[in-house]
């Protein structure tokens, strides 16, 4: 990967890591249509290049593709010095989660192996690309690190204990970053998802171009612009944490 001109980046790099088809993708999406060049990271290179040829085509924006395995902090490395290679790391997005099942497992039956990695996806991985960025911005007086977390975040769940683990010490190293370096101009916020994220909107319409009422899940797309907004929030006003919610679903 060759490194752009600092004239073809003067927005910087957004590094969206966990990119999926729904919110990673559209938080990419998003970045790219205001402008900014887009490295996009997860484990599935096949399907990640598709996502970048197709957000590159319809923004008409720079996005490049890069293998990452957050469990594993040498793939991290090797990843980020392809992010790093596109000029400066403005914006970090930390969206990965480790993979998890509707049937909650006995905790008797969970796995040592099992929960260290889950642990390292969570949180050990959001703090090895924290690292990776956290020089470069506090260089240039700005940046913008958002995680995504979930309810998990907040409570305790039965059977599953890898989320709740991860997700709780992802949410307290988005605090601590947030007291170290808010004051050295880098924005640290934490997203609490607290819904299914279901397809965007625009690919739920049917025939008759018409949204079905049944529909409770959360747009991926409208969650992105939340995303966006904390980044060009006013210093004067830094949101720390926020959770998001579809509007039919009782607090």
């Amino acid at each position: 990967m060759r490194p752009l001109s600092s004239s073809t980046v003067a927005k910087g790099v957004v590094a969206v890591v966990g990119v999926g088809p729904r919110l990673g993708r559209s938080i990419a999406h998003k970045f790219a249509h205001e402008g900014y060049t887009v490295a996009i990271l997860a484990r599935n290179l096949g399907r990640l290049s598709r996502f970048a040829d197709e957000i590159a085509r319809e923004e008409k924006a720079q996005v490049f593709a890069i293998r990452i395995d957050c469990s594993d902090a040498r793939s991290l490395r090797e990843a980020f010095e392809g992010v790093h290679s596109l000029g400066f790391v403005e914006v970090l997005v930390y969206n990965a989660c480790p993979p998890s099942s509707w049937h909650a497992p006995r905790f008797a039956d969970i796995r040592l192996e099992s929960f260290q990695k889950a642990l390292a996806v969570s949180s050990t991985g959001a703090f090895h690309c924290a690292q990776q960025v956290i020089p470069g911005m506090v260089d240039r007086g700005k940046g913008t690190i958002l995680f995504t977390g979930s309810p998990a975040s907040l409570n305790g769940i039965a059977g599953f204990c890898e989320l709740s683990c991860g997700k709780f010490a992802l949410r307290a190293l988005s605090q601590c970053l947030a007291k170290e370096f808010q004051p050295l101009g880098i924005h640290v916020a934490h997203v609490i998802i607290d819904s299914i994220i279901g397809a965007p909107r625009s690919l739920q319409r049917s025939s008759s171009g018409e949204q079905s009422s049944a529909d409770i899940s959360m747009d991926p797309d409208a969650i992105a612009q939340t995303y966006w907004h904390l980044h060009v929030q006013d210093k004067s006003a830094w949101t720390q944490e926020i959770d998001l919610r579809a509007y039919n679903q009782a607090f």
